[in-house]
C-alpha cells in the first residue's frame, strides 16, 4: 500500500483503487469538501504524474475519457483549487509522492489497463440528494428530478413562471460553464425536443453564474445528473430499445462485471482469496468484459 498525507488531502493506493480524501485545511475548496472521498478503481486510471516545484509539488491523476461523470459534465473546466484529481505536496514529501506514482504505474502495467476511452461510467458521481445556490438561483437534485428555484436577482421574464421541476427522462444533456473574465457562466439543462439558444439569463432551464465562490458547487449538481443520463459513448437515448428489461441470466452486463471485480478485490484484501485465486478469477471476469 502507498499513502501520502498532506494538508490538501490524503491519497491511498491499495493496488486495486486509489482513495482520494480531501484535507480539512481552510484552503481546501468547498467543492472538494462537499464531494468527499473518491474511490477511483484501477481500471478507471489513465496515469499519475508528479511535478516538482521549489516549495511545493503537485500530483496529477488522469482518468480514462468517459470514466467520471464529474469530468464529463465540466469538460475539464474545473480550475486547480476545485479539481479533486490534483494534490499539493510539500517538498519534504517528494519522495513519498514519487513512490506513489511508481506503485500506480506498476499496477497499471501489471493489470494491462488500457488508456483508451470507456463506454460506461466507472465512478458513481456525487451522492444525492444535493442542492447548491449560486448566481440567480438554487439547483436541487434528488436522483429523479431537478428543481430550479429563483432569487431576487433573477431576470423577471425567467422568474415569473416560478420554480422549475425537470424529470431525468426530460433531460437530454447538462452543461456547466464557469464564469471567465466578463463572460458569465451557467448550469444549463437541455431538454429533449426543446432546443433553445437563449442566454442563461433568460433560459428557465438554466442558472446563470457570475464567478463567485459557490459557483463550482453547481458542478456537483451537473455531475449527479450526468451520472444518470445515458453515457455519451452509448449513443442517443432514442436509439436504445424501448421497454427492454435486463436479462438476469446474461451475466455479462458491464456494470455487474465491474461490481464483481470490486468484490474480488475486497475478498483478496480480507484474506478470503489468495493472490493466485484472485488473479485467476479476475482474468475470467476481464475476458467476459
Amino acid at each position: 500500500m502507498a499513502e501520502i498525507i498532506q494538508k490538501d488531502g490524503t491519497w491511498v493506493f491499495d493496488g486495486d483503487a486509489l482513495r482520494l480524501t480531501p484535507g480539512r485545511d481552510k484552503n481546501v475548496s468547498p467543492l472538494r469538501r462537499e464531494l468527499g472521498e473518491l474511490v477511483v478503481p484501477l481500471g478507471a486510471l489513465a496515469g499519475l504524474s508528479f511535478e516538482q516545484g521549489k516549495k511545493t509539488g503537485r500530483l496529477r491523476l488522469r482518468l480514462r475519457d468517459g470514466a467520471d461523470p464529474l469530468l464529463q459534465a465540466t469538460g475539464g473546466r474545473l480550475t486547480e483549487p476545485h479539481d479533486p484529481y490534483q494534490l499539493l505536496v510539500d517538498s519534504d514529501r517528494y519522495g513519498v509522492a514519487e513512490y506513489l506514482v511508481d506503485e500506480v504505474r506498476q499496477a497499471l502495467l501489471l493489470d494491462e489497463v488500457p488508456a483508451d476511452p470507456v463506454d460506461a461510467y466507472l465512478l458513481p458521481g456525487p451522492s444525492v440528494p444535493l442542492s447548491a445556490s449560486a448566481g440567480d438561483g438554487t439547483a436541487s437534485f434528488d436522483g429523479e428530478r431537478v428543481r430550479l428555484e429563483w432569487n431576487w436577482k433573477t431576470e423577471e421574464s425567467k422568474s415569473s413562471a416560478g420554480a422549475r421541476s425537470l424529470g431525468i427522462a426530460e433531460i437530454e444533456a447538462v452543461e456547466w460553464q464557469p464564469a471567465v473574465g466578463l463572460e458569465n457562466g451557467c448550469l444549463r439543462f437541455r431538454l429533449r425536443h426543446a432546443p433553445t439558444k437563449a442566454p442563461a439569463k433568460y433560459d428557465p432551464n438554466a442558472v446563470e453564474l457570475w464567478g463567485f465562490k459557490k459557483d463550482p458547487l453547481m458542478a456537483l449538481v451537473a455531475a449527479a445528473v450526468q451520472a444518470r443520463l445515458p453515457h455519451p459513448a452509448a449513443g442517443p437515448r432514442d436509439a436504445l430499445p424501448a421497454q427492454r428489461e435486463p436479462d438476469p441470466t446474461a451475466g455479462d452486463d458491464h456494470d455487474a462485471l465491474l461490481r464483481r471485480l470490486r468484490e474480488l478485490g475486497d475478498l483478496r484484501r480480507d484474506g478470503v482469496l489468495t493472490d493466485e485465486e484472485f488473479a485467476t478469477a479476475k482474468q475470467a471476469v476481464l475476458r467476459r468484459m
